[in-house]
């Protein structure tokens, strides 16, 4: 699989407690971009952060059960995103309250280094 150099940033802005179909949001949207043959998805979990809401959401202590703020991004061609995106918005719609960017990113290596 490859990705051209000039490809689209995704970003999903989320949180820890965000559920799709019983499940948890991210996990959906991952497995959904590889059932798509998207080049990769990755979750990076936010140790604090607050949306629009403008709530805390902290990693303390004493507040390990607090809705940590999740990042999904995955990076692919603009034509592979945009096919993504209505995708994405249907796993969206059990009230998850989300940020989503797009952004250009400039791939200089996908995969092992070529000797």
């Amino acid at each position: 699989m490859d990705i051209p150099e000039e490809a689209v940033l995704l970003r999903i802005f989320i949180g820890e407690e965000d559920r799709v179909d019983g499940g948890p949001l991210h996990e959906a949207i991952v497995l959904k971009a590889r059932e798509m043959q998207l080049a990769g998805a990755t979750v990076l979990r936010g140790a604090m952060g607050f949306g629009h809401s403008s709530r805390l959401h902290t990693s303390k202590i004493l507040r390990l059960s607090e809705d940590l703020p999740l990042i999904v991004e995955i990076v692919d061609s603009e034509d592979k995103i945009d096919a993504f995106l209505p995708v994405l918005e249907g796993l969206m719609t059990g009230g998850a309250s989300a940020l989503v960017t797009l952004e250009k990113a400039r791939v200089l290596q996908y995969g092992p280094k070529a000797d």
